[in-house]
């Protein structure tokens, strides 16, 4: 059985050294939700860097090559039209077209895997962790999924921390 508890804070310097503190005791950090971004809530809470950097690298590369590789066949393959004299596969006429292919195939897959990978789709109804986090309130939501761990403690942790609110939900909890 999990116990998921959630602590309210007002400033982001309680947020971050309350989300310190909790992983320096071993607390699995389900998330820390803020109303705008918090420089350093990442190493906080011990988020590994994102890996979409190089999947955009990767839709830019195969956009490119692909195209490339498109154009060159067209124009040396299937369709050889002799203009002026001019090479059937110039590749610096290709430059231009290339270049935006990768960043069209870049951009546009970046989005959809972004939004594959974090679970946004249309039919997705939202929830809101607590009705002030998306105005002036941060709350970290922790899990305690060791049998050994004190609950008060956890709690008495976050009390210290400055939390106005503390929230426990036993059973399945947070996502």
């Amino acid at each position: 059985m999990n116990r998921n508890l959630m602590g309210v804070f007002e400033r982001e310097e309680d947020i971050l050294s309350v989300t310190r503190a909790c992983r320096g005791r071993g607390y699995e950090i389900v998330d820390v939700y803020s109303p705008y971004p918090v420089h350093g809530i990442d190493r906080a809470m011990g988020v590994k860097p994102s890996r979409i950097t190089w999947v955009c690298f990767a839709l830019g590369f195969f956009g490119a090559a692909a195209m490339l590789a498109f154009q060159i066949w067209t124009s040396a393959i299937d369709w050889p039209a002799n203009i002026g004299g001019k090479p059937l596969n110039s590749v610096p006429a290709f430059i231009p077209v290339t270049f935006e292919s990768a960043v069209l195939m870049a951009g546009l897959g970046t989005v959809f895997v972004l939004l594959l990978r974090s679970r946004l789709h249309p039919w997705r109804k939202p929830e809101m962790i607590h009705p002030r986090v998306t105005d002036d309130r941060f709350v970290l939501a922790i899990r305690q999924t060791d049998a050994d761990l004190d609950p008060d403690m956890a709690e008495r942790l976050l009390r210290d921390h400055g939390a106005l609110e503390v929230r426990e939900d036993i059973g399945e909890g947070f996502q």
